[in-house]
């Protein structure tokens, strides 16, 4: 069973360029929308690739049209927001949310999103409480089918260069076996793998994936 149309946002990201190559890869998608602020420089016969203002809903909408499955990876850093909330909250909560309600609009089947290990709206952390807070309102729209992934720390490399995760991969590896499975570390290409997985699965319904379900 092939997917005629599929639309990705986050592509240049750790988890979603390994989502990328696997859908280029997969025979069985037939046309990659890639969504992005710059350009991606993949040169694939399946890709279409749209260069918007993420902030814009009425440009995302027009990426989403047609699409039968949507995958985010769309997040911000403290340091690329100079540490305003406001900005950050922009970025993962406003873009997000927008791409989910177009989603609703167009019918998608499935939006395949990623959120974190440990998200909660009742959390004081404010970057827990607001993944929690994004859960809930895509939740609420009712969209046909929402699957959420929740990693925690991500293995692998990114092109950019984050010290503090650097340290981290180095370090939580080998005492991960003292944590709770939930926030264990796990390889980028594996929650990208996992995400494939659903797209082409039966599963309808929301569901979330934690480190079990993803590894």
């Amino acid at each position: 069973m092939s997917i005629k149309q599929i639309t990705i946002f986050g592509c240049t990201g750790l988890i979603g360029s390994h989502v990328l190559d696997f859908l280029i890869k997969d025979s069985e998608f037939e046309k990659i929308n890639l969504v992005s602020r710059k350009p991606s420089f993949k040169n694939n016969k399946k890709i279409n690739e749209f260069l918007i203002d993420l902030s814009n809903y009425k440009e995302i909408e027009k990426t989403i049209q047609n699409s039968e499955i949507v995958f985010s990876s769309i997040g911000t850093t403290q340091s690329k927001v100079n540490g305003d909330k406001n900005e950050y909250k922009k970025v993962d909560y406003g873009i997000t949310l927008n791409i989910a309600k177009a989603c609703k609009k167009s019918g998608v089947k499935k939006f395949i999103f990623v959120s974190t290990s440990g998200a909660n709206i009742n959390s004081k952390n404010f970057y827990l409480n607001l993944k929690g807070e994004i859960e809930k309102s895509v939740l609420n729209l009712n969209i046909n089918s929402v699957h959420i992934i929740r990693p925690s720390l991500l293995l692998g490399n990114r092109q950019e260069i984050r010290l503090g995760e650097r340290f981290a991969q180095k370090l939580m590896p080998s005492i991960s076996f003292l944590l709770p499975d939930k926030y264990k570390p796990i390889d980028a290409k594996l929650v990208a793998k996992k995400m494939i997985q659903i797209s082409k699965s039966k599963t309808l319904g929301n569901k979330i994936y934690h480190y079990n379900e993803i590894k």
